[in-house]
């Protein structure tokens, strides 16, 4: 930055470290979205475009950033979560919301084409974002916990509320006056007894939120080098021939022939060297083939994968280690 007399502004800018050695989770929520879904005609009570769109934007950040490691998104909004050893632009809150919510915003616009070809995006949506730090593995399971049972009871409250819209025949405010005050098992019985559906056939992704990780695929081939290594190795462990032997025929054939042929003194010390020498080179290349084979293993590949499943309980981080890792 150019040292003029202006630069004093920069000491205004106050510091904004996230906590070292904590969990974060950025969550971006989309603003205003009840209008922007009016205005786009997005089907009630779940328009699947839309969350694909959403899921989509999800893997671009996540490919973006290495160091989120798990999405939760329902609705218009997403959760991101951030190992303990993230250190993305040196673990400044700002720097790292405004990328989270800018680059997820601008994927969203970018593809919008993709997921509603027929529909042509009537204005720029918009998205907030927060940082939160956690301090253990218990905040973060049930931060996603608390996210999913967020999810449960919104579209549980949805799905009932456009049956009676779109079946029942009721006004928006009737059918808000009707599940006021309701529980979960009125919802449910609702659905059940006037529309004959059974919340738990409704499609996973709607009741459950959508679940992005990053799967490590090892790699299905070992790397060139160790099999190098390997072959190298293999060929070391062959008998090795000694010089008496592999020089008996010609020594022979000069002395038929009437040459004067003097075996004399066999080199013992040169021959044991070759030998101590090829066993210490077959060793080092024995060692260096199980290395390269240890890190040809640890090699892996980063896939993202998009699932609707329970996050609440310890079912699924026992199945996903690596994330709280």
């Amino acid at each position: 930055m150019a040292a003029t007399r202006f630069a004093y502004v920069k000491t205004y800018e106050l510091p904004d470290p996230i906590l070292p050695n904590t969990y974060f989770v950025v969550r971006i929520d989309g603003q205003s979205f009840h209008r922007f879904s009016d205005v786009h005609a997005f089907v009630k009570p779940n328009d699947l475009s839309a969350l694909q769109l959403m899921d989509n934007a999800a893997e671009d950040v996540m490919r973006a950033l290495p160091d989120a490691v798990l999405g939760f998104g329902e609705s218009d909004e997403y959760s991101f979560l951030f190992r303990k050893t993230a250190t993305l632009f040196n673990r400044r809150e700002s720097k790292i919301m405004s990328t989270v919510v800018s680059h997820f915003t601008s994927s969203y616009v970018f593809n919008w084409s993709r997921y509603f070809p027929d529909k042509m995006l009537q204005y720029p949506p918009t998205f907030d974002a927060r940082l939160v730090v956690y301090p253990s593995e218990k905040e973060v399971k049930d931060y996603f916990a608390w996210r999913q049972a967020d999810t449960h009871i919104n579209n549980l409250y949805n799905t009932a509320f456009w049956a009676l819209v779109q079946q029942g025949g009721m006004s928006t405010s009737e059918a808000h006056q009707k599940l006021n005050g309701t529980v979960s098992a009125d919802k449910n019985e609702i659905l059940h007894s006037q529309f004959g559906i059974n919340y738990n056939s409704v499609d996973a992704r709607f009741r459950k939120g959508s679940v992005v990780v990053k799967v490590q695929a090892r790699k299905s081939e070992t790397s060139k080098r160790s099999l190098a290594l390997l072959s190298a190795s293999y060929v070391s462990q062959k008998p090795v021939e000694k010089p008496n032997e592999a020089s008996g025929s010609s020594a022979q054939s000069d002395v038929e022939a009437g040459g004067s042929f003097d075996q004399g003194t066999p080199d013992t010390d040169v021959g044991e060297k070759d030998i101590t020498a090829q066993k210490i080179q077959h060793r080092r290349e024995k060692k260096e083939a199980k290395k390269a084979e240890k890190m040809a293993m640890r090699k892996r590949e980063w896939v993202l994968s998009v699932m609707h499943c329970d996050v609440i309980g310890d079912d699924f981080w026992h199945s996903h280690p690596d994330i709280l890792q």
